[in-house]
């Protein structure tokens, strides 16, 4: 089959959206971190805005790792297929908005050159939340992640995220010219903020004068981002392929659902993604509580406890009456801490989150979910449990689902076969379990002793030492199945009525 590339464009059928034509050089957006998301959302809202607005914004990637993105879209001129997944039926488009992608490891001063030039006005990140190698329990910058070392030390071939912008920044302070926008995409409250204190943290380490002029002329919007993108299958692949008549390396798999709030501090112009559906707004943060809360945090709760259950993906997962009420039972206790966004209705957008995770057109893996625990943790559920306890608020659905996590990160599932735990504290994990064995108390205790995750607020808190005590107790005893079952006070038998009184 031939491989999907501008000379093939005019072999595909009516059905496959495809871009208007020629890609005229315009003014450009550079990504760190072209992975699936940014391909899905990004990308995608670029696209669109171009084509409504007429204008002629275009993307360049980076990866940080590895270089497998470039290589599969290289060949293929930037183009791939964007698949939105809805449940009557897949939809194939063709986005051509990324025009170049560059390996950070193979050349670092292409980077840093691309970052300088003057088409560059903003800069995007979806690096994940280990990506910004910073401690989530504080927003501060790592000292001591190597990679922070490296580029501290030589800041000429960096290899971390800060350490490229703040590269790309002094590189433009020399040459004359304004700095970009830096506009995170990754789920962090306050996101932007964040960044721009690593940005000044790192920059000052190096030239308190290059600080200063970041603080004063550089722009650090924050933004919101939503749209469930699972990891792309071999099957993804040959299905992509049937439907185009061409093969497609890297396709990339969404759902029908999108949504992007940003603060519109934009200081060298951006494109008008609000005529693309983005909501340009003052104020981000009630956006971010709400989707970081609700829908993240309710995603790794249910990663950890339906993975624990058996279940390969969201959509199996909450096929499961026991994790469905158990969502509802955590979206109540979740509500009360979130700050309702203009117009929003929270108990309606749970009921939507539901009926998006149900999706059976997406398959989700838990596994990808419950991936980088430690790096998630702090934003999605305890800054909720910090709040419910401040006030004196009950919170046992919270409270099992870091249960459910630490059962996962002990690193054995409830058949007794290792767990394939893939986060930056992994090792440090695996010691932990090695010396509680299956002592729930020496577990928790292990366990909350990092303080990169839990601050050192929660561990002096005995009460709530207790409380997750019993509920990874129960967990280790009885397997999620029937701890879900006890508290709910679950009757397989009881029906209808049951699943609502669970709820």
């Amino acid at each position: 089959m031939e491989r999907l590339s501008p000379a093939t464009l005019a072999t595909l059928p009516p059905s496959v959206a495809r871009p208007a034509g020629a890609r005229p050089a315009g003014p450009r957006i550079v990504h760190l971190g072209l992975g699936a998301f940014a391909r899905a959302h990004l990308a995608a809202y670029t696209q669109e805005a171009n084509a409504k607005a007429g204008t002629t914004w275009q993307i360049v990637g980076v990866s940080l790792q590895r270089p497998d993105m470039r290589d599969a879209l290289k060949p293929q001129g930037g183009l791939y297929t964007l698949v939105t997944r809805a449940p009557e039926g897949p939809i194939f488009e063709l986005l051509d908005v990324v025009t170049d992608v560059l390996v950070a490891p193979e050349n670092p001063a292409a980077v840093v050159d691309v970052l300088a030039d003057a088409a560059t006005r903003i800069v995007t990140l979806t690096v994940t939340e280990k990506g910004y190698c910073h401690l989530p329990s504080t927003g501060r910058l790592n000292l001591e992640h190597p990679d922070i070392g490296h580029d501290l030390a030589h800041p000429e071939t960096p290899r971390s995220a800060p350490g490229f912008l703040v590269a790309g920044l002094a590189k433009r302070r020399a040459q004359g010219l304004p700095p970009f926008t830096l506009l995170s995409c990754d789920n962090l409250p306050s996101n932007g903020r964040v960044l721009h204190g690593l940005v000044l943290e790192f920059a000052a380490k190096l030239d308190h004068a290059l600080a200063a002029w970041i603080e004063e002329t550089a722009s650090f919007p924050c933004c919101m981002v939503d749209r469930i993108v699972p990891a792309t299958t071999a099957s993804d692949i040959a299905e992509t392929a049937a439907a185009i008549g061409l093969h497609d390396a890297s396709p990339v798999m969404s759902e029908p659902f999108r949504q992007w709030a940003i603060e519109d501090h934009f200081i060298s112009g951006r494109p008008a993604w609000e005529m693309a559906g983005a909501e340009m707004v003052a104020e981000v943060a009630p956006y971010e509580f709400m989707k970081l809360r609700m829908l993240n945090g309710a995603h790794s709760s249910l990663a950890y406890l339906g993975y624990l259950a058996g279940h390969e993906t969201v959509a199996d997962a909450t096929a499961d009456p026991l994790i469905a009420a158990f969502l509802e039972r955590l979206w109540a206790e979740i509500i009360p801490t979130v700050p309702a966004p203009p117009g929003v209705d929270l108990a309606d957008y749970a009921r939507r989150l539901l009926e998006r995770f149900r999706n059976p057109a997406i398959r989700h893996r838990t596994w990808q979910i419950a991936m980088d625990g430690s790096q998630k943790l702090p934003q999605r559920l305890l800054g909720t449990l910090r709040w419910r306890l401040e006030r004196g608020h009950p919170c046992p659905a919270i409270l099992l689902g870091i249960a459910g996590w630490m059962r996962y990160a002990a690193g054995q599932d409830e058949r007794g076969q290792p767990i394939d735990i893939r986060d930056p504290l992994a090792a440090r994990f695996a010691a932990i379990a090695s010396a509680a064995g299956d002592d729930p108390a020496a577990l928790v205790d292990g366990f909350m002793q990092i303080e990169s995750i839990f601050g050192g607020d929660l561990p002096a808190r005995d009460d709530l030492r207790r409380a997750l005590t019993a509920s990874l107790g129960t967990l280790l005893s009885h397997g999620a199945h029937e701890t879900l079952a006890h508290f709910l006070n679950w009757s397989p038998n009881a029906g209808a009525s049951n699943q609502r009184s669970g709820a």
